[in-house]
C-alpha cells in the first residue's frame, strides 16, 4: 500500500480550503436571505447567485485540499473532463436544493428533500473528483467511512438550507458559515481517509493534467469569483435599504390652503 499524505504542503491547503468553504457558505446564505426578501426575477437571480457561490465554495474547497494530496511511489494526474463534470454537478445539485427551499410553499418538506438532494450531490461531486485521479496503482475505499462521509454531506446540506431559511443577521450568518465550512471540510477529509492505494510502480506517463497545471489555476479563478461576488453583495443595497431610499425620495405634498372665512 502506498503511503497517503493529505497535507503534503503542510497546513496551507487544509486552512485555505476551509476558508474557501466558509466564504462560499457565507455568500450563499447572504444571497438566499436577499432572495427570500424579493419576488419574481430578482428572487431567481439571487438564488442562482447563492447556488453558484455555495457550489463553487464546496468544489474549490475540495480541490484546494487535493493540492496537498500525495501518494508515495507514484505521480498523480487529473482527468480534465471528469474534474469539470464534478464542478457542474456541484453547481446543479446545490441550485436544485436552493430553489426547492426558495420556491416551495411547504418549507419543511422542501428542507428535507433539498437537504437530501444537495447532500447526495455534494458527495457525488467529491467522489467524481476522486474518480478523476490518475496514478500508478489501484484505489480502494473503506465502505464505512464512505457512508459516514455521505451522511455528513447530507446533514451539512440540510443545516445549510435551514440556516438559509432562518438566519438573517450578519453575525449569525458568519457563525453559521464557519460551522458549515467545518462540516464540508469534515466530509472531505472523512472521504479522503476512506481511500487506500495499492501502488504498482511503472515508468509509463500518466494521462491527464497535474494539480498545478489545471486545478490550481481553476481554483484561483473560482476563488476570485467568490471574492468579487462577495464585494458585489456587500455593496448592493438590501430590500429594506431600497424601500427606505424610495420612501425618502417621494415628494412631500404641501398642505392644501385653507379657505378664508
Amino acid at each position: 500500500m502506498g503511503h497517503l499524505d493529505h497535507a503534503a504542503l503542510g497546513w496551507l491547503t487544509p486552512a485555505l480550503s476551509y476558508v474557501m468553504a466558509c466564504i462560499g457558505a457565507a455568500l450563499g446564505l447572504r444571497c438566499t436571505v436577499r432572495a427570500l426578501a424579493t419576488t419574481g426575477r430578482s428572487r431567481r437571480n439571487w438564488l442562482v447567485t447563492a447556488a453558484s457561490a455555495i457550489g463553487t465554495g464546496i468544489w474549490t474547497m475540495h480541490f484546494v485540499a487535493m493540492l496537498g494530496f500525495g501518494v508515495t511511489g507514484t505521480d498523480i494526474r487529473y482527468d480534465v473532463p471528469l474534474t469539470l463534470l464534478s464542478l457542474l454537478v456541484a453547481m446543479v445539485v446545490v441550485c436544485a436544493g436552493v430553489f426547492a427551499v426558495g420556491y416551495s410553499g411547504d418549507r419543511g418538506r422542501a428542507l428535507l428533500v433539498g437537504g437530501l438532494t444537495t447532500g447526495l450531490g455534494v458527495a457525488s461531486m467529491h467522489y467524481l473528483g476522486m474518480a478523476a485521479v490518475r496514478l500508478h496503482g489501484d484505489v480502494t475505499y473503506d465502505p464505512l467511512l464512505v457512508g459516514l462521509s455521505v451522511l455528513i454531506a447530507v446533514v451539512a446540506a440540510t443545516a445549510a438550507l435551514w440556516a438559509a431559511l432562518n438566519i438573517k443577521s450578519p453575525v449569525a450568518v458568519t457563525i453559521a458559515s464557519l460551522i458549515m465550512g467545518a462540516a464540508v471540510s469534515s466530509m472531505h477529509y472523512t472521504g479522503m481517509f476512506a481511500v487506500g492505494v495499492r501502488v504498482t510502480p511503472s515508468g509509463e506517463a500518466l494521462p491527464g493534467a497535474t494539480a498545478m497545471q489545471f486545478i490550481f489555476p481553476l481554483a484561483v479563478g473560482l476563488g476570485s469569483y467568490l471574492f468579487l461576488t462577495s464585494a458585489f453583495v456587500a455593496l448592493s443595497p438590501t430590500a429594506g435599504e431600497r424601500a427606505a431610499s424610495a420612501s425618502a425620495q417621494r415628494p412631500v405634498r404641501s398642505a392644501a390652503p385653507q379657505p378664508r372665512g
